[in-house]
């Protein structure tokens, strides 16, 4: 199945290692999942994953980001003519449809409504994944 994983979820399944995006990344990393994305994504996912609040390690971020571009669908994805109140989300969803792919976030309120933008818990339970 492919999904799309919102930078949030990253930063909580890293921070926490039994929590439900922890569950979702363990589902990526076992190939259940294939992460989409984009330049933009994993530029993102860097920037954030590196920030000094956080304290990940730089090889714990070069593993996780090297597996992601490494078993991932990279692509192009085309614009799309949406609004959305925070431009830097909307690549999140341009892959996502461009893949056909599920999105997952924490900040569900930042998407468009579309059965395709999931929580976490939404994503684990519809897909019986808990």
């Amino acid at each position: 199945m492919l999904v799309v994983i919102d930078t949030n979820i990253l930063v909580s399944a890293l921070w926490s290692k039994n929590g439900a995006p922890a569950r979702v990344l363990s589902l990526i990393i076992s190939g259940g999942l294939i992460p989409c994305y984009d330049y933009r994504i994993l530029s993102e996912y860097k920037e954030v994953l590196t920030r000094p609040k956080f304290k990940f390690t730089d090889s714990e971020v070069s593993a996780l980001l090297d597996w992601i571009s490494d078993t991932g669908r990279s692509v192009v994805a085309e614009p799309l003519n949406v609004d959305f109140s925070d431009e830097a989300d909307k690549k999140f969803y341009e892959v996502a449809k461009f893949c056909g792919a599920k999105l997952i976030t924490g900040n569900i309120k930042h998407f468009p409504k579309d059965n395709a933008v999931l929580t976490v818990s939404e994503f684990l339970e519809q897909y019986s994944l808990k």
